[in-house]
């Protein structure tokens, strides 16, 4: 390997203009010059001139890689960029390494092999999601989703997975003879549905380590495999050999927009969709309503007792817990509540992918206004999200709304350290307010007021109002917890049916005909577990 790293030049089995397809290929030559990189057919004649610093280079396969490049040409007086790729086919899989290596090496080193770069010059490939985005915070999210039993768990959520395999087969006449481009690819599922619909390629672009299994995965159904193709990168950074007629990508995180890929899903659409191009999913929602949860929030302000304790092995811990009280408080529940717990109907902010710009995500704020229908202690905000599949056969709803089938988003609660008192009629009004960070997620504000109410409110103005600062990065996952709910009056009569009491069983009471049935060991054995009860 050490001699192959030193190598200028690697024989090509086959190569070939993608934009010709398969009919051009022929042997050639990958040739590493001062310059950059020259990949030439068997005449010699040079078939792509490729400057190592600017170039994206895949691997499609052991041997097989695409090589695609920016050029500038010219459209009545106008200067217009497009991009143009070359297949290469290597002899063997020792010099296919041997060449991705080289190619890394270079691009880390910032020079070409036989040229250098003049001292002090600082050279970085850093791309838009580097620039925006913390270093650690995406390698453990690329770690996390590079990761099969993650992916796993998303597939399992059926409503999930279901959705999307309907939205993709219904809508079939939005993806046959069409290009695909899949956003965040992961296991690579949504591509193989897209397959299944008779897009004309689909290009998977996954940047974690999933790629490699999605590789596999596609691999072994081979019927699909042969027009799709899994490209390792991120979308912000990859160049595609061609526009796609088709985006479809699964980036809703908690609260819809946790993670921050719907940045990515538009940037996307910017960079590689057609202007008639059509999105799966085109929109999404934001869903509101404020609601009383009395468990819940005995819950959170017990976790603080801890701190409460003035000899703590002779420690005083009090100081600390005002802190570690609004420290609870400012984490999101994420868990699946019963809808009887909203006190007004929902409202709800509209997200529309194909036409909001990228840095509209970096701050949301939606203006609040509800009617409560119920007087209650108001303990915060609910919120969950949908998103449609705009196909032109049949739209169908993604949601995560409580009553619903639950998903593997759930809903999630802003939960106030000062619940707010309201009466059936009243308005409440405040604000949601979402700054992105970055960290991959959003730094929420929430503020609730309650306006006078009754005989003379148009004079009066707020009467009480309560405000709490949350990460959506760190929730409280309650899933697990065991949920008790206040029971309906007409329910309330149930109540002493469902009750259960401990039975503490004796062998006499069982029926002494049964017994008499069983033969002298299993009496023998049955009173025994009688006893041991």
């Amino acid at each position: 390997m050490e001699e192959n790293l030193k190598k200028r030049e690697f024989d090509l089995a086959s190569v070939a203009d993608l934009c010709s397809g398969s009919s051009s290929a022929s042997p050639g030559i990958a040739r590493f010059t001062a310059d950059g990189l020259q990949i030439l057919q068997e005449s010699n004649q040079i078939l792509l001139n490729v400057d190592l610093r600017t170039a994206q280079v895949f691997e499609l396969g052991s041997v097989q890689s695409v090589c695609v490049v920016e050029e500038e040409g010219s459209d009545v007086g106008k200067k217009i960029a497009y991009s143009r790729g070359v297949t290469m086919q290597f002899r063997n899989e020792e010099d296919s390494v041997a060449f991705h290596c080289v190619v890394k090496q270079w691009k880390k080193e910032g020079k070409v092999q036989g040229g250098s770069i003049p001292n002090g010059t600082i050279v970085t490939s850093k791309s838009k999601f580097d620039e925006k985005i913390e270093s650690s915070s995406a390698k453990m999210y690329f770690h996390y989703y590079g990761q099969l039993l993650h992916q796993q768990n998303m597939l399992q959520d059926y409503v999930r997975t279901g959705t999307y395999y309907a939205a993709v087969i219904e809508n079939r006449a939005d993806f046959i003879g069409q290009v695909v481009v899949d956003v965040g690819a992961g296991s690579g599922i949504l591509s193989l549905f897209a397959a299944q619909a008779g897009a004309k390629h689909v290009y998977a672009v996954e940047a974690s380590e999933m790629a490699e299994y999605a590789r596999k995965l596609i691999a072994g159904n081979p019927t699909l495999a042969q027009r799709i193709t899994v490209i390792k990168g991120k979308v912000e950074d990859v160049e595609l050999p061609e526009k796609a007629d088709v985006l479809i990508s699964e980036p809703m995180g908690t609260l819809l927009v946790n993670e921050r890929m719907l940045e990515s899903y538009v940037i996307a659409r910017d960079r590689f969709l057609t202007p008639s191009g059509k999105m799966f999913p085109a929109m999404g929602r934001i869903h509101m309503a404020p609601f009383t949860d009395e468990y819940l929030f005995i819950e959170i302000a017990n976790k603080a007792l801890f701190w409460q304790q003035q000899n703590y092995y002779g420690v005083d811990l009090t100081p600390l817990h005002g802190t570690a009280f609004q420290g609870y408080f400012s984490q999101p529940v994420v868990d699946a509540f019963d809808p009887r717990l909203l006190v007004a109907p929902p409202m709800f902010h509209v997200i529309d992918f194909t036409k909001i710009q990228e840095e509209d995500l970096y701050e949301i704020d939606i203006p609040l206004k509800f009617i409560v229908s119920v007087g209650a202690r108001v303990h915060g905000l609910a919120c969950w999200f949908d998103v449609l599949f705009n196909g032109s056969t049949v739209p169908r709803w993604l949601t995560t709304a409580p009553g619903s089938p639950t998903t593997h988003w759930y809903q999630l609660r802003c939960v106030l350290s000062q619940p707010i008192y309201v009466m059936a009629g009243q308005e409440i009004t405040g604000r949601l307010h979402l700054i992105a960070h970055n960290a991959q997620s959003y730094t929420i504000y929430l503020t609730l007021s309650a306006k006078m109410w009754g005989p003379g409110a148009e004079q009066g103005g707020i009467l009480q109002t309560s405000s709490c600062k949350l990460d959506l990065k760190e929730p409280y996952y309650r899933i697990s917890q065991p949920q008790a709910y206040a029971l309906a009056q007409d329910q309330q009569q149930l109540q002493p049916l469902l009750q259960t009491k401990d039975l503490h069983i004796q062998s006499q009471d069982l029926d002494s005909e049964i017994m008499q049935q069983l033969s002298p060991n299993s009496r023998a054995h049955l009173d025994s577990l009688m006893q041991n009860i």
